[in-house]
């Protein structure tokens, strides 16, 4: 095979720094723009999880076009000719400069708002983020034609990318976003574009020197002739080996917000650990540490399998956080170093990254457009990890006896497992024995560790049995998941001092309890868990109990709609939720009758409800109930300023403004103290703690506000509950709509 390039006669550095420092900033402005976008675009959706990996599809579909771009200029083209299309590309995507939303960019709210968000990115970010994503390959192809010494093997050069990636990712939220507002982040992102795009033109002045066009042109004939010579099994390959694991990013990160905990920002440790992978797999050491990995793979993915899936209960949530992160690891660590094991020679440099990023964004779609369909939990990641331990070297895929056996073995312990479930009558009295017997075939599976088949296939039945039988035991009446979660209903028993059982059923968003109902008829109007009588908002319609006759109460925030067994004949609710399947869920009296019950007059508004109430009449609310704060992925657009502002707009002059603010990990008073005290609104607050153990009766906190103090001070003078002025803080700057910072309220 002829080498494309002249002899190498430049040994000194600064070429890869040049070429290196571009990759670097190229990879550090894509991963700035996207936490940037999905912090413009949080808003609009209510902050769900779900526009993160929607977002993540466009960012992986762009990418796709940008190495293919990058393919088919350095295949087709001449040096010079390259640098003038490319020169050309740059300039047109200045038009889209200074970074911005489309004007009137409003989110539907009656069906899935993926392929609104698609369009938006598309027409905000579409083309400057087509040129960062095109400096990869084009970058490296470029360098290995500039007969530097190390011309030859450029693929260390991604290295130098995935780092600027990793720093740019980890930098966004703990201190850019801390410490820049969102308008001076566009502008400042702005000028790094700029920057980039100069650093590009200088590795272009040194390729246009570098090259001549007749020795180009004959790279290009033997580069098209060797097109031919790459095999398909090579690049399906690739692909399995790049797809794997970039659903597998994507299904932890909703495994993790959906199952474990929605901490904020944990969808960074994933990503990082991804990007971490590929420095380390395209550095010198790969050698030494690919073999490493595939050792220990099966060593840690006992304890995983046993403790992750089979027997959860056992662990707290961040030690069943750390093994699921660890396994993640090493399943990218084996799939990626495969993938750097098996990279070619320059010629097929750019049809190597395209494969890449074609797989990147398969997973993608498919983690966002297929397995939403499909399932009604995160079942994609447990999938994904038997992928990928199916794409272990040693694979032989050819149809003999012995891999007839490691596909029957499984085949015949999941039909047992269904047969045995389909005829006991109570399964769960056999639980721990189940739970035993499971993790035995998995330290048995550790054997089939150089069989990649049978070792997938046996771990993938065991994980199969064990979220069946996990399933059985939750005692889930419902599931279904949409844009914005995975949403489940269960019956759970409530046994009182005589052991009488009685039933109730509880609604949960992921891990988090957003209301439960009692069934007996005498309890089933009685509100519960946040909203119960002896809690902040049963203290609070109680106090006002002679002149909230006829009030107008908007509640932004459905969950069960046990706040509605507080309304009165005369007094009018409107309710506002953005998320539909939660509407039906607490509409549907099968499951909840709250509503039926208590308000079945009450105004339904489906949206975004900072959106919806900007559409209401001034001074139209008596009281705004604000309830969607305890989940664990926090809209920050509904407690800034300007929200906050917005609320009192809507509020009648002597209105009460309440917040819900109980949230596992975020202190969410510190962001309304300061908001509060830059308003100049009075504030109480209680940190409820029942005195007594009373059945469904949780702690929960509470801030109420008002334009003036007057408003409030019956409930304060009150012996209902231990309301206390809201505490001053002086630790952070308030909250806008240009400038949020999560990390600053971490508990």
């Amino acid at each position: 095979m002829s080498h494309p390039l002249t002899a190498p006669t430049d040994r000194t550095n600064r070429l890869i720094f040049l070429f290196a420092a571009t990759l670097f900033t190229s990879a550090s402005l894509m991963f700035v723009l996207q936490p940037l976008f999905g912090k413009i675009l949080l808003p609009l959706l209510g902050g769900s999880p779900a526009v993160w990996n929607t977002c993540m599809v466009f960012y992986q579909s762009i990418l796709f076009l940008g190495y293919l771009y990058a393919h088919y200029l350095s295949i087709r083209f001449s040096s010079h000719r390259q640098i003038q299309i490319h020169t050309a590309l740059i300039l047109i995507s200045f038009l889209a400069l200074p970074l911005a939303l489309p004007e009137n960019t409003v989110p539907p709210t009656d069906g899935n708002p993926t392929f609104w968000l698609l369009w938006t990115l598309f027409l905000a970010i579409g083309l400057p983020f087509f040129v960062v994503s095109t400096t990869a390959p084009l970058i490296q192809k470029w360098f290995s034609h500039i007969g530097h010494h190390t011309s030859h093997d450029p693929y260390y050069l991604y290295a130098a990318s995935n780092t600027g990636s990793l720093i740019a990712l980890l930098s966004y939220p703990f201190l850019l976003e801390p410490n820049i507002g969102v308008a001076n982040q566009k502008s400042d992102w702005s000028v790094g574009y700029l920057l980039l795009c100069l650093l590009i033109a200088g590795c272009a002045v040194v390729l246009w020197k570098s090259r001549q066009n007749t020795a180009q042109q004959e790279d290009h004939t033997d580069s098209v002739a060797d097109e031919t010579k790459l095999s398909f099994t090579t690049q399906l390959h690739w692909l399995a080996l790049a797809f794997v694991p970039s659903s597998l990013l994507l299904g932890l990160t909703n495994f993790i917000s959906t199952d474990i905990a929605s901490v904020p920002l944990l969808w960074i440790i994933p990503l990082t650990l991804y990007l971490l992978s590929f420095v380390i797999v395209f550095s010198k050491w790969n050698d030494k540490i690919h073999p490493l990995m595939v050792k220990l793979q099966p060593i840690f993915l006992l304890p995983f399998i046993a403790y992750a899936f089979i027997n959860p209960a056992d662990l707290p949530y961040w030690a069943y956080l750390i093994l699921h992160l660890i396994a993640f690891f090493f399943a990218v660590m084996v799939c990626h170093g495969e993938l750097a094991k098996l990279r070619p020679h320059t010629r097929h440099l750019t049809t190597f990254y395209l494969i890449m990023s074609f797989a990147g964004m398969l997973g993608g779609m498919f983690n966002t457009f297929v397995a939403p369909f499909v399932f009604n939990a995160v079942y994609e990641y447990p999938i994904m990890i038997i992928a990928a331990l199916l794409l272990r070297p040693g694979l032989k895929p050819a149809l003999n006896t012995g891999l007839l056996l490691q596909i029957l073995a499984p085949a015949l312990l999941v039909s047992t497992g269904i047969i045995v479930h389909a005829k006991a009558d109570d399964l769960l009295q056999y639980f721990d024995i189940i739970v035993i017997s499971l993790i035995g075939l998995t330290v048995l599976t550790y054997l089939l560790r150089t069989r990649p088949v049978g070792y997938a296939f046996m771990s993938g039945a065991i994980i199969f049995l064990a979220l069946g039988l996990h399933n059985l035991s939750s005692h889930t009446l419902y599931q279904e998941r949409s844009f914005f979660g995975v949403l489940a209903v269960r019956e759970a028993v409530l046994t009182d001092e005589q052991g009488q059982a009685e039933s109730y059923h509880e609604l949960f968003h992921g891990t988090t309890k957003h209301g439960a109902q009692r069934l007996a008829a005498n309890v089933s109007r009685t509100p519960l868990t946040y909203y119960s009588r002896q809690g902040p908002m049963g203290q609070l319609f109680k106090e006002y109990d002679n002149s909230d006759q006829t009030w107008n109460i908007g509640v932004v925030g459905l969950g069960a709609g046990a706040l509605t067994c507080y309304a009165k004949d005369q007094q009018h609710w409107t309710l506002y939720e953005i998320d539909p399947l939660m509407v039906s869920i607490a509409s549907n009296p099968d499951y909840f009758s709250y509503l039926s019950q208590c308000a079945p007059n009450a105004a339904m508004v489906v949206g975004d409800a900072r959106l919806s109430l900007e559409k209401e009449p001034d001074q139209h609310f008596d009281l705004l109930i604000m309830d969607a704060f305890s989940s664990d992925s926090v809209p920050t657009h509904l407690l800034t300023k300007e929200a906050l502002a917005l609320y009192f707009k809507k509020l009648k002059p002597g209105g009460i403004l309440a917040f819900h603010m109980t949230n596992r990990h975020l202190s969410l008073k510190k962001v309304l103290s300061i908001n509060a005290e830059a308003l100049h609104l009075a504030s109480l607050i209680q940190e409820f703690k029942p005195e007594q153990d009373l059945p469904l009766v949780v702690a929960t906190d509470w801030v109420v506000m008002a334009n003036n103090p007057e408003a409030l001070e019956p409930l304060r003078l009150s012996r209902l509950g231990n309301w206390r002025k809201l505490p001053l803080y002086f630790d952070m700057q308030p909250w806008t709509d240009d400038f949020t910072n999560i990390v600053g309220i971490w508990k």
